[in-house]
């Protein structure tokens, strides 16, 4: 019985890994949540979420990804303050890796973070809809008019357009549908039912991701929040280069936190915590990480039948 529940209780480690690392970055690096988000609720979430996730083979993304893939996706889900519980993200697996992905509403509330926004939003223009674009007298693109009809939206999308307003103005972002085809065309999920069937947020989430990706290059806030929203929107393409490990630029910053939390079990495996007190006794990443294998291979950690991605 008492192995029984402890094979129970060790799944939670994963994700008490990556909420150990946010508490520490918390306290060191000037890292803000949202008042309203907790962490740890969204981890247990995520980590729910994580055991109906399979690859496109059908086996369970748990027992095919690596360790790290699988908290390197945690955390950048967790940076952002963003739940599946409130469908702002989901997981994809590509090979051997995890990747944690936003939707439109994870987007939205992952750019309003961002110091100085007030506002978020992305629409879509369908034919016959009245849509004008110019230029302020700082040459910068503006939407002149945008007047949707009713009777327009069973007809073809002819583009769409985000807007983000700040303390110092609005910028707006224009797509042609020609042009979102193309980025579609280039991400790592081609010929995506979800583009065909849910095409009118697919295609707000693509214009909104490239205006936000516009925007935090522009911006002065916390490497650690402006990195994982890049991080997430860039795993999405450059198929070939990251069918299983991502390109190192890319998912740069994201390493050096895992490395620190690494650094600090390394510490305390030794004996050393970040306190100078002895933690004899205490579990090291190393074997968490072994524990978690053993179960996922044992099959204690038991998937859903079907993927919900």
């Amino acid at each position: 019985m008492n192995n029984q529940v402890a094979q129970q209780q060790k799944p939670t480690k994963l994700t008490d890994l990556v909420l150990d690392r946010v508490k520490q970055m918390q306290d060191t690096q000037d890292l803000s949540l949202p008042k309203n988000y907790n962490a740890s609720n969204a981890l247990n979430a995520a980590f729910l979420e994580l055991q109906k996730v399979q690859d496109r083979n059908h086996r369970p993304a748990l027992e095919v990804c690596s360790h790290d893939s699988i908290v390197k996706s945690l955390l950048d889900m967790t940076l952002q303050g963003l739940s599946p519980a409130k469908d702002q993200c989901y997981f994809i697996v590509y090979g051997k890796e995890l990747q944690m992905q936003r939707s439109y509403f994870g987007t939205v509330a992952a750019v309003k973070r961002l110091d100085g926004v007030k506002k978020v939003r992305a629409e879509v223009v369908h034919e016959d809809d009245a849509f004008a674009i110019g230029a302020n007298e700082d040459m910068e693109l503006i939407v002149k008019q945008f007047i949707p009809k009713f009777e327009n939206q069973d007809k073809p999308i002819i583009g769409a357009f985000a807007m983000i307003k700040t303390d110092e103005g609005t910028d707006f972002t224009v797509m042609t549908k020609k042009e979102i085809n193309q980025s579609w065309a280039q991400t790592r999920q081609k010929n995506n039912k979800v583009q065909q069937n849910f095409s009118q947020e697919m295609a707000k989430r693509t214009v909104l991701n490239r205006a936000a990706k516009m925007f935090i290059n522009t911006s002065d806030d916390s490497d650690l929040l402006t990195g994982a929203i890049n991080d997430t929107t860039s795993n999405e393409y450059d198929d070939e280069r990251r069918d299983v490990t991502p390109v190192e630029d890319e998912k740069q910053s994201t390493d050096k936190l895992l490395e620190g939390f690494q650094k600090s079990q390394e510490a305390k495996a030794k004996g050393v915590g970040n306190n100078g007190n002895s933690n004899e006794g205490k579990e090291t990443s190393e074997e968490v990480a072994d524990g978690q294998t053993e179960l996922f291979n044992e099959g204690t950690i038991k998937p859903a039948d079907e993927a919900d991605s």
